[in-house]
């Protein structure tokens, strides 16, 4: 008998920066286990285009424009969710950004506020919206996309390290103080992960090479490998799964990292 342990049947699923990459691979799987997802990103372009392929697939999928740095797009999704459709039971903040590739010394503020008001003040407040209606319908699952640049800062990715680390512990705050509600916040950590927004590391060969050579299975993800972490701490799979920052990364943090 097949375990439904990954059926999310009757599911409203929100996933932020799904029109390509990780939240993309997330957006379609959790939409094979039965979950309605709201495909989001800041342009409806890519959105749409991910959601008439979930639709066309036999899934549910509707698209939301939302840029997780503004507030006011913020406010107008969940007015959107609440109007349409009265809960939210996943949230999956996959939307980042990353402006500025090298040293940390040159770091202009314009890309510090920028990275800053995304993937910190955008993931906390997208996070104290879902979790305010999570809290009225019953509870939910709230999953963070970081980094393994949380643990090691990456080369030429200092400001966006630093945001990664602000999630880990942004991550275990939420879990800890929303437990009482029947919501459960956890976060992925990927590792080299073959996407468009890591598209600087790919095309710096000798740091890419670099981090081949110290992964232990000698290649990058892909985008796919990701979401299946995603799947496991949204479902009932993962009832118990609370506070945890999962590194998928191919081995790489546990020799030690670069």
């Amino acid at each position: 008998m097949a375990t439904k342990l990954f059926d999310l049947s009757g599911k409203i699923a929100l996933v932020t920066g799904a029109s390509r990459g990780i939240g993309e691979a997330t957006a379609k799987l959790l939409a094979e286990q039965g979950a309605h997802v709201l495909v989001s990103s800041r342009k409806i372009d890519g959105c749409q285009a991910v959601a008439d392929a979930i639709n066309a697939a036999g899934g549910k999928a509707e698209a939301i424009p939302c840029h997780i740095g503004n507030m006011g797009d913020i406010e107008q999704a969940f007015e959107h969710i609440r109007k349409y459709y009265g809960k939210l039971d996943i949230l999956v903040n996959n939307a980042a950004t990353n402006p500025y590739f090298g040293h940390i010394l040159d770091t202009d503020l314009g890309a510090f506020e920028k990275t800053v008001a995304v993937n910190i003040r955008g993931y906390f407040y997208m996070s104290v919206e879902a979790g305010k209606l999570m809290r009225e319908t019953g509870g939910g699952c709230i999953v963070n996309t970081a980094s393994i640049n949380a643990l090691q800062p990456g080369v030429g990715q200092g400001i966006y390290s630093i945001t990664k680390a602000a999630v880990v512990n942004m991550t275990k705050a939420f879990a800890k103080e929303c437990a009482q509600f029947n919501i459960r916040v956890n976060a992925l950590l990927p590792g080299l992960t073959k996407t468009k927004f890591a598209g600087a590391l790919f095309s710096h060969e000798e740091i890419y090479n670099t981090a081949i050579s110290h992964i232990p299975m000698h290649r990058h993800a892909e985008p796919d490998e990701m979401a299946g972490t995603v799947l496991y701490l949204v479902s009932d799979a993962g009832s118990y799964t609370n506070g945890e920052c999962v590194v998928v990364d191919g081995g790489l943090t546990a020799c030690g990292g670069l």
